[in-house]
């Protein structure tokens, strides 16, 4: 009996492991036909990152890149609002896998509220959960040819970007940050993940950097003015620039859409086209 009983364990631990030789496999598949793969982070909330992901995304796709976002911060995710996306995913009985939702002709995003049928649920899982289901969202979604993969991870060195750098072969990291000190105090903290990791850093970005009065045009700083490219230059981390506070950001995410869709020559949209053009040349350079 004794033998059956390890004999029955021994048949399932090998299912097991051939189950997760399989996933693996898979992943690496899907991932082979992605080229760069950033995942923006923040040491704080409150930073605009989600926002700096979708426009970063969005900048991508509009110079034609094939884009995907990715939003991995299950318990606050605010992407598909952000973008007025809004539905549950399509599952393709030819592809056998998840179809992202397709926001423009060159993006498609993935978020776990698409998979949630009350989008105000609370998502309450542990740090093993969230890896598997960060598996799945590269294994089990048709991502076809990409570009740029952006992903959004919620604030921190938590679960969630560990799970990505352990998971997503080759990303990179986008660090966004504010000019006071203390998002600053804990952005070096994301670096000295990156850098615990082994993860390259393409760059510090610094958000709202500033507010340009739309009358008379004249640049106020919010939180202090400089202290993301002081950082930069401190930690030895490139600088993507700085991206000043446009209120009028705050009304189109909550509208459901852009403001590059309203505003062509905003100071906000052309701080975003010199920050977008960063992340490229720094990606290219990074993957020679």
């Amino acid at each position: 009996m004794e033998t059956d009983e390890r004999n029955v364990g021994s048949a399932c631990d090998h299912a097991h492991h051939e189950e997760a030789g399989e996933e693996i496999i898979k992943v690496r598949e899907r991932l082979s036909h992605i080229r760069h793969k950033l995942i923006v982070m923040s040491g704080k909330g409150g930073v605009g990152k989600s926002s700096v992901a979708a426009y970063l995304a969005i900048g991508l796709g509009r110079l034609g890149n094939r884009v995907g976002l990715l939003d991995v911060d299950f318990h606050g995710p605010s992407i598909p609002r952000m973008l007025g996306i809004s539905g549950m995913f399509r599952f393709s009985e030819t592809e056998k896998a998840l179809m992202p939702h397709e926001y423009e002709d060159h993006l498609k995003v993935v978020s776990i509220e698409c998979l949630l049928e009350d989008r105000d649920a609370a998502v309450i899982w542990r740090g093993p959960m969230k890896h598997g289901v960060i598996k799945q969202f590269i294994s089990e979604v048709d991502w076809g040819e990409l570009d740029y993969l952006v992903i959004d991870s919620p604030p921190g060195t938590g679960d969630e970007p560990l799970s990505v750098a352990q998971t997503i072969e080759g990303t990179r990291a986008v660090i966004v940050t504010t000019p006071q000190e203390i998002a600053l105090a804990d952005v070096r903290k994301s670096i000295n993940f990156c850098h615990h990791l082994a993860m390259p850093i393409v760059g510090l970005v610094e958000n709202m950097s500033g507010y340009v009065c739309p009358h008379c045009g004249q640049e106020s700083p919010l939180f202090g003015r400089g202290g993301g490219r002081r950082t930069a230059e401190q930690m030895n981390v490139h600088f993507l620039g700085a991206l000043p506070f446009d209120p009028r950001l705050v009304e189109a995410s909550d509208l459901g859409h852009t403001l590059a869709e309203r505003e062509k020559a905003s100071p906000f949209t052309l701080a975003l086209s010199n920050f977008v053009s960063e992340v490229i040349q720094r990606s290219e350079a990074l993957a020679e």
